[in-house]
């Protein structure tokens, strides 16, 4: 599931979650938030994660969430998946936490930038959840005004998340390679 930020990715990866083991089949809920690298290593590496660009470009952790995460829940792999790599909230990483899948169950990631080629072969479904750009960053710094301030979330969202998505609309063109798109 992938969309703007604050377009409803999460919220709607529950539900479809509940949705989808009311009807019989376990599922595994991921995000790839769960699956970038330690703030540290920007200090400590050099690189930047501020700027729309530094986001994009050195914020995911790639290797983490194909192998780890999305090389294990595949019709090929072992079952034995991590679902969270470093909690992005405390900074705890949790790449040893691994838990058995069963055979038949139904892994629902949701991120943006979700449809990045680096996980092109692992999806076998996939969805954008469609909101108005101004609409994002509305319900963005909304949702973290409280913890951030209103000027400080403003110019986060602004400045690195929306300007990283224009980055991804234009490099990847998510919307072309969703099997469905869903006006939230």
């Amino acid at each position: 599931i992938d969309g703007y930020t604050a377009a409803g990715k999460t919220s709607f990866g529950h539900e479809l979650a509940a949705s989808i083991r009311r009807l019989g089949r376990p599922t595994l809920r991921a995000c790839f938030d769960d699956f970038k690298k330690p703030r540290r290593d920007a200090v400590e590496k050099g690189y930047d994660r501020t700027s729309g660009e530094g986001y994009y470009r050195n914020a995911p952790d790639f290797e983490s969430a194909r192998n780890l995460l999305l090389g294990p829940a595949g019709a090929d792999g072992s079952g034995s998946v991590v679902l969270c790599g470093h909690d992005p909230l405390t900074g705890v990483d949790h790449r040893s936490t691994v838990v058995q899948a069963p055979s038949d169950a139904v892994l629902i990631v949701d991120s943006v930038f979700a449809f990045r080629p680096e996980y092109d072969d692992f999806w076998d479904f996939r969805i954008w959840l469609d909101i108005d750009p101004d609409l994002s960053l509305h319900r963005g710094v909304s949702r973290d005004a409280a913890m951030e301030g209103h000027e400080a979330a403003l110019q986060l969202h602004r400045d690195r998340y929306h300007a990283a998505e224009r980055i991804y609309l234009s490099e990847v063109d998510p919307v072309s390679l969703a099997d469905v798109v869903i006006d939230n």
